[in-house]
């Protein structure tokens, strides 16, 4: 990778960073468009991150208007404005197979918490698995399938760095019961989660079948978290057809954080679901 930070998040912690100090300086939105000339439109579209290519120049004029005269604050926020323009790792050929904006974010995420339903975590997929993956969703063109690994085997450096996030995937039962590009595929996919579950940055655990109903029957979601509490807890949901959501909310986060909860509780043990992989690999000898 040749960057360690996401301009996307960098950018988020900006918006955030400047609304708070138009609040600091007591001024609506309104009242610092006024002040900076501008529509007010355009304020509320940088504060809702809503905006792609900052200039240092608007940010120096919003921090003059709100009175932020600290030299190390203003200086922070004007590397912020530059790194936000920059381009990801992710940016060139790889930024239209990975889709979505997951890989923004997961690039400076500190910790991950993954519910999957009926996949394999694509942070934990092997390549064969993946390419199954991709054959069964009518991705037929071999280049177009062999890219899209490629782009996926990419988003699992974050794992290999340094200072990895923490990974705690919750994987259904039922991702595990199919056999995604046949026995010998699937039996490589649960030995590499063996692996990985070794790893001490990395939790492993399966909801049995037998846990019947449970918090999250509505489906997969992923909950990133960050070494900073300037950039808050972003929920994931894939949603397949309507693009993906990604939810920020305080009440949103809070209702996404008890219902992993609630999931990882009704889950087999890590220790337990390590011995359920260890028989389900005997088992596709």
């Amino acid at each position: 990778m040749t960057h360690i930070y996401s301009p996307t998040v960098r950018r988020r912690r900006l918006s955030a960073a400047l609304r708070r100090a138009r609040d600091d300086a007591g001024l609506t939105a309104e009242a610092a468009a006024k002040l900076l000339g501008w529509p007010a439109s355009k304020v509320t579209r940088i504060e809702r991150n809503e905006w792609r290519r900052p200039t240092v120049s608007d940010v120096t004029d919003m921090l003059d208007v709100y009175g932020v005269t600290d030299e190390a604050v203003r200086k922070a926020m004007s590397t912020l404005a530059r790194q936000a323009r920059e381009r990801g790792w992710w940016e060139g050929e790889l930024r239209a197979e990975l889709g979505g904006s997951l890989v923004e974010f997961e690039t400076e995420a500190s910790r991950i918490r993954t519910f999957e339903a009926l996949l394999i975590p694509g942070l934990l997929q092997t390549a064969d698995y993946a390419r199954a993956v991709f054959r069964g969703g009518m991705v037929i063109d071999e280049g177009a399938i062999e890219r899209r690994v490629h782009a996926r085997l990419a988003r699992q450096q974050i794992l290999e760095r340094g200072q990895p996030p923490n990974l705690w995937a919750i994987i259904d039962e039922a991702a595990l019961s199919k056999h995604v590009g046949g026995p010998a595929v699937m039996r490589q996919q649960i030995l590499h989660l063996i692996t990985m579950a070794a790893r001490p940055t990395i939790g492993i655990q399966v909801l049995p079948n037998a846990a019947g109903a449970h918090a999250s029957m509505t489906g997969s979601f992923t909950i990133l978290s960050y070494p900073t509490p300037d950039d808050s807890d972003l929920v994931y949901i894939e949603t397949g057809t309507r693009g993906d959501l990604y939810l920020e909310g305080m009440d949103e986060i809070e209702r996404y954080t008890l219902k992993y909860d609630h999931v990882r509780g009704s889950a087999l043990s890590a220790e337990a679901s390590a011995a359920y992989l260890a028989d389900l690999a005997q088992q596709l000898k």
